[in-house]
């Protein structure tokens, strides 16, 4: 069983303060990990530089949790999903993804995917543009309430995706009981590089 960290009474306020926090720190790792990437600088600067980041991370490590972030939820029905590889805003790896609903239930996002995204050059891994779709067919199916995790899910990959400004979207296309399938895409300028259906079920706890 998927077990989520419930924080109690955390009001609005008090999670924008944390977020406030804890967001311009990923996005500051975030720059550092395309710096990283993209460095040409000598064999000195690289040395204290990261005699600078290990010195950064112990004052980090001084005080964290256990294991990983998880899904922290507030007595209101707040989700903080905040170390999520794709959406987390706590995680330097995540874009991270801004998922916006229609009122007809359909999700999307459009987001930057610079070097520490790229498998062919100038281009998306494959894995990641699966990572991305991934969410967002499981985002959709869950419909903003009820959990549903991937039992299947396919991916047909028309072209390679370039590296910039992307957009991917999921809609419903149907439900059968526990089951939920639905099907989206990824899509740079020139339009959808990889096309996605999925298959999404409501866990036995959940029902």
């Amino acid at each position: 069983m998927v077990e989520f960290i419930h924080i109690g009474d955390v009001s609005p306020a008090e999670i924008a303060q944390l977020r406030e926090v804890y967001q311009p720190l990923a996005e500051s790792v975030r720059e550092l990990i395309d710096a990283t990437i993209r460095t040409e600088v000598d064999a000195d600067t690289v040395a204290a530089v990261r005699a600078q980041i290990d010195a950064a991370t112990a004052q980090l490590r001084a005080q964290q949790c256990a294991g990983p972030f998880g899904v922290r939820c507030t007595t209101d029905g707040d989700r903080m999903a905040w170390g999520n590889p794709v959406i987390g805003i706590r995680n330097p790896f995540a874009p991270p993804l801004v998922v916006h609903r229609d009122a007809d239930g359909r999700v999307y996002a459009d987001f930057d995917m610079g070097a520490a995204y790229e498998g062919p050059p100038g281009h998306v891994h494959g894995g990641i543009a699966a990572l991305v779709l991934d969410h967002l067919l499981g985002e959709v199916a869950a419909d903003g309430v009820n959990p549903r995790f991937t039992g299947t899910i396919t991916l047909r990959y028309l072209r390679t995706t370039r590296l910039g400004r992307l957009h991917a979207e999921a809609k419903i296309t149907h439900s059968e009981g526990v089951k939920t399938y639905a099907t989206g895409h990824l899509a740079d300028d020139e339009g959808v590089t990889v096309e996605a259906e999925g298959v999404f079920i409501t866990p036995k706890w959940a029902r």
